[in-house]
């Protein structure tokens, strides 16, 4: 009979990973929403990128394309984009090239 020692691996369920919970969005089914936008930005005209489902990583990766592509500044915080200037035009073109299905909002 073994000793009631610690022990850290007794079992294999800490050696599983865990499944994954659910499976992203494809591309061409988010709601992705791009509108030009001034408020609380002191008057400037910054495009708004709303509605993708990326993680860090990915809204990071996406952005640097974005802002290289358009030459223009921006950033992403909270599952948003934002970018200097009015993009939408370039923003709505280059989110089709990547496979998104983006749509003009507001005005």
């Amino acid at each position: 009979m073994p000793k009631g020692g610690w022990q850290e691996f007794s079992s294999n369920e800490s050696l599983q990973r865990p499944a994954p919970t659910s499976a992203a969005t494809p591309k061409p089914q988010q709601m992705v929403r791009v509108q030009p936008t001034r408020g609380g930005k002191g008057g400037k005209t910054v495009t708004v990128i709303r509605g993708l489902e990326l993680d860090v990583a990915g809204m990071k990766a996406l952005l640097k394309k974005l802002k290289t592509k358009i030459g223009s500044g921006g950033s992403a915080k909270d599952g948003v984009i934002e970018l200097q200037g009015d993009q939408v035009d370039l923003a709505l073109s280059l989110l089709s090239d990547e496979g998104y299905r983006p749509k003009r909002a507001g005005g």
